[in-house]
């Protein structure tokens, strides 16, 4: 495995976590053990295309074949049946997660218009990440002319601790763009 982002990882940041946050073993030090991502197409008219559009851009996106999810229930008002293929995942571990992550952060995230960082709150009280990009085009590998349809999607970086601040401190020694302020919304503005 030779991935910039994970000899980053051992060679710099296992030692600066060490130092930052009083561990005394390596093993101790957080790390991110898969990253999930996730698109739901719903039941769209053309759902069956939809989906395989999702796939296909998924597939170029990870570098990796989608497993489909299905629904669990029926709901009529969104004309959803039980068991029906609604969306595509992938889990990535290893050597491709470190190569997922690293476009991520260092290529895709800074390619999204008006760029100011994303948000320190989503983390899920586990020490798990959840970031949702609305447009595939942010990745190169995604050729603008032959977008079909905009497929928005979530990656979950999920990582060894239980602890949000250790997970946060984890990540941002990864490079993860954070914003410094949380945004607060008043009617008096």
């Amino acid at each position: 495995m030779s991935v910039e982002l994970y000899e980053d990882y051992k060679q710099r940041v296992i030692p600066a976590l060490q130092e930052k946050r009083g561990y005394r073993n390596p093993h101790q030090v957080p790390r991110v053990t898969k990253v999930v991502v996730n698109t739901c197409v719903g039941s769209q008219a053309d759902g069956k295309q939809a989906l395989e559009d999702a796939k296909a851009e998924l597939t170029l996106i990870t570098g990796q074949k989608p497993a489909e999810t299905r629904s669990k229930t029926s709901i009529a008002n969104f004309k959803l049946r039980e068991n029906q293929a609604i969306g595509a995942k992938v889990t990535l571990r290893g050597a491709r997660m470190y190569e997922f992550l690293e476009r991520l952060i260092k290529t895709a995230l800074p390619r999204i218009r008006d760029f100011r960082g994303i948000s320190p709150r989503a983390f899920d009280g586990n020490g798990n990440y959840t970031l949702g990009v609305a447009d595939q085009s942010i990745f190169p590998e995604v050729e603008l002319d032959k977008i079909k349809r905009n497929i928005g999607f979530d990656v979950t970086i999920v990582t060894s601790t239980n602890i949000n601040e250790e997970a946060k401190a984890l990540l941002m020694e990864l490079g993860m763009p954070f914003t410094d302020k949380v945004k607060r919304t008043s009617a008096a503005a």
